[in-house]
């Protein structure tokens, strides 16, 4: 790994010191953004104890020494602000393709007889159904897996239905073995 210690140094103001070491005191911040605010503090080349070596960072923040590299990259790159705060994942607001409407037809399509030539329904057949009755417009199979093993369904099952089948105590050979009665007594009385 290139040591990237010398490419990127952390210079703080007293201004920013002071924001920063607000930040770790106060109660309501994340564990986070205390991380990475006690990162810069503790990379600080105007530091009056100097500033400490990745591994010594690491292992006080309990981070990997490449974590502690990123925090300061993305501090001169970006700023304080960008540094503390956690960015919001680029699809987050991406729709479910999915919805609870769509996934009950789902099961319910899963619980019908698969077409003709078929023994069972595949995944791929679902995605194709699902997209010929209009349910959705596309949709993946491993969208459709995820979707069946939420709702506990097994295409290979034998029951027909989403749900699993209950065992009962009478379904068991072990257990009609050990509730046997017998009349041998085990155990001698002492009397």
């Amino acid at each position: 790994m290139p040591d990237l210690s010398q490419k990127f140094k952390v210079e703080l103001s007293a201004e920013v010191r002071a924001e920063l070491q607000a930040e770790c005191r106060r109660q309501s911040v994340s564990a986070a953004r205390v991380r990475r605010a006690r990162v810069l503090l503790m990379s600080d080349e105007n530091h009056a104890e100097g500033r400490r070596r990745d591994w010594e960072i690491a292992e006080v923040v309990q981070l990997s020494e490449r974590q502690v590299v990123r925090i300061r990259q993305q501090f001169v790159k970006e700023g304080i602000q960008s540094t503390l705060q956690r960015h919001t994942r680029s699809d987050a607001g991406t729709r479910k393709v999915l919805d609870g409407k769509a996934e009950a037809q789902l099961v319910t399509l899963c619980c019908s007889t698969p077409p003709a030539g078929r023994d069972s329904w595949t995944l791929q057949l679902l995605c194709t159904e699902l997209a010929r009755l209009e349910i959705v417009e596309s949709v993946c199979p491993e969208t459709v897996r995820q979707c069946l093993k939420k709702t506990s369904f097994s295409l290979g099952a034998q029951s027909g239905s989403a749900f699993q089948k209950l065992i009962g105590h009478d379904s068991w050979p072990a257990w009609k073995k050990s509730s046997m009665s017998t009349n041998n007594r085990t155990t001698r009385s002492t009397r």
